[in-house]
């Protein structure tokens, strides 16, 4: 049997995926096999709840699960639990300095740290010993408004250390690049847009005939912190957040004034919905609903926070989402003893809330283009990834730049990781790798 020779771990916002080559210079995902069966996706999930039987490690006295086994933990018993969701998506974040669960404080590294060691748990056998070279995926660019990339860099490094062995990160989306490049059978230059759950990323890299020395050269890449996360807060901001009190009013003295934006800004993001259930935030809602023109609605918010209803609000987005990328018309449908919402919406109603987001896409791909110093006519293949690759407008914006003809797409959650571990048995790594 063939040695292990690299690992690709795709760290994402909202699934992450591991994979493992062989020194015949294959590879193949690592499976999972989690509550609802045999999985080669593990969602970047972690669940908190407290167990004085732990003792040691970063959460004493409070016990952890990853993935699909942290959804089931929470939904078995969410008010004794707590749940986070996307914490990817502050690693830049210079204002994230701790979560706190249950009185621990713990950082971005601890989180990652528990989140690997289930990853690696789960695993199995096939990550019981780690091969020498680890390849981690990164983001072009990272999620937020003034994003920290060496920041990142430390909170990565500090994280990944725990596997014990040397780390190489690289562009995403060069990773599904160079595992679609191992597919073609002829010279391209191939763009790879890589839609994940809080960065869109692009990269293009030029593909040399089967057996030439150097298959793959990259040569440009671009990145913004848009993708599957903000399309679903659009959905949130239209649907929900009015039931819980956006754009109603409030009294200060004498006068009536709009309640401000920020107070809904957490719900944008499941990392921060899930931190709100703290003393101080909940005492600052209460001040809110006394002052409230509208109470009730505030008291919802409240509800939300309390009991824990952001996972099943936000898998009620998913599902009207991913509906509405085959269906022209969809229901969106949540329900609790404190809150219910129906309502339909149409496919054009959802690519109008998303159009501003899709303007800024299409203008990073440009950008994407030109530090590639190419045209769109110069393009031979488009390969589309991630799971908001399969929305048709998302679809619609590379149809219109490049043709139908020159778009591929395919194994939207799992290709970065097959790429990231075939890069990892490249002889000019280093020409893939990113510095910071």
């Amino acid at each position: 049997m063939s040695a292990v020779q690299a690992i690709g771990i795709d760290f994402g916002t909202t699934n992450s995926v591991a994979a493992l080559t062989t020194a015949k210079g294959e590879a193949s995902l690592v499976d999972f096999r989690a509550p609802g069966g045999s999985a080669s996706v593990f969602r970047t999930a972690l669940c908190f709840w407290q167990d004085p039987d732990v003792r040691g490690g970063p959460t004493p006295g409070v016990a952890h699960e990853a993935g699909p086994w942290a959804i089931s933990e929470f939904l078995d018993f969410p008010q004794g639990s707590r749940f986070l969701q996307s914490f990817k998506s502050v690693a830049a974040n210079p204002l994230f300095d701790q979560a706190t669960i249950f009185e621990k404080r713990l950082r971005f590294e601890e989180l990652g740290r528990v989140f690997l060691e289930h990853l690696i748990a789960h695993g199995g056998a096939a990550l019981k010993t780690l091969p020498e070279r680890v390849v981690v995926g990164r983001p072009v660019r990272y999620v937020g408004s003034r994003p920290d990339e060496a920041l990142a860099r430390t909170r990565y490094d500090a994280m990944f250390g725990m596997l014990g062995r040397e780390v190489h990160y690289v562009y995403e989306p060069l990773g599904a690049a160079y595992g679609h490049a191992s597919k073609l059978e002829e010279a391209a230059t191939l763009l790879v847009a890589d839609f994940g759950g809080g960065t869109s990323d692009f990269s293009i890299v030029r593909v040399d005939a089967p057996g030439s020395a150097r298959r793959c050269v990259p040569l440009g890449s671009a990145g913004i912190g848009i993708a599957g996360d903000r399309f679903d807060f659009r959905i949130m901001d239209r649907l929900v957040l009015p039931m819980l009190g956006k754009g109603s009013t409030y009294r200060s003295f004498d006068k009536v004034l709009e309640i401000p934006d920020g107070h809904f800004t957490d719900f944008g993001d499941w990392s921060r919905l899930a931190l709100m259930r703290n003393r101080r935030t909940l005492a600052e809602l209460a001040r809110l609903q006394h002052s409230a023109t509208d109470p009730a609605t505030i008291g919802r918010m409240i509800a939300v926070v309390e009991n824990e209803l952001g996972y099943p609000l936000y898998e009620a987005v998913g599902r009207l989402k991913r509906t509405l990328s085959s269906e022209s018309h969809a229901a969106f449908h949540f329900k609790s003893d404190d809150l219910t919402i129906e309502a339909e919406v149409s496919r054009a109603e959802f690519e109008s809330w998303i159009a501003p987001d899709l303007v800024q896409i299409a203008e990073t791909l440009d950008t994407a283009l030109a530090s590639a110093g190419l045209r769109a006519d110069q393009i031979d293949r488009v390969f589309l990834t991630g799971g908001s690759s399969l929305i048709p407008a998302v679809r619609a914006l590379f149809e219109q730049r490049f043709g139908s003809g020159r778009i591929d797409s395919g194994n939207e959650l799992t290709s970065i990781a097959h790429g990231l571990a075939l890069i990892g048995q490249a002889d000019e790594l280093a020409e893939w790798t990113v510095a910071v």
